[in-house]
């Protein structure tokens, strides 16, 4: 399975997710960011590319459905409400990821 992390800016908390569940056996795992600052700025490649799409705040899911609308019409977006106030692989962002996280890769893993 494909899975795009995305933030704001791509610098914290995506990479983060992405550090995190890199090594999985189960999962292919990418990052970007939704700001024309971003470190790597999503495209629709990637929104193709992915199968799920875990977004950290509401905004994000809303700028990928606007810039990207026929790439996701299909798309499972899932916001995990994870505020912009950590550094990267924060030991608090971490368990956050992973928590908020594990609920549907559970599921599709199944």
């Amino acid at each position: 399975m494909n899975i795009l992390f995305v933030c704001s800016r791509n610098q914290w908390r995506s990479p983060t997710a992405e550090a995190i569940f890199k090594h999985s056996q189960l999962h292919q795992v990418k990052s970007a960011g939704t700001e024309p600052s971003a470190r790597i700025k999503i495209t629709e490649k990637l929104v193709v590319w992915a199968d799920i799409i875990f977004v950290m705040e509401k905004k994000h899911k809303q700028r990928i459905r606007e810039k990207f609308e026929f790439a996701t019409n299909d798309k499972k977006i899932i916001v995990l409400n994870i505020p912009d106030e950590y550094a990267y692989m924060d030991e608090e962002l971490v368990e956050s990821i992973k928590v908020a996280v594990s609920p549907y890769l559970e599921i599709t893993e199944k």
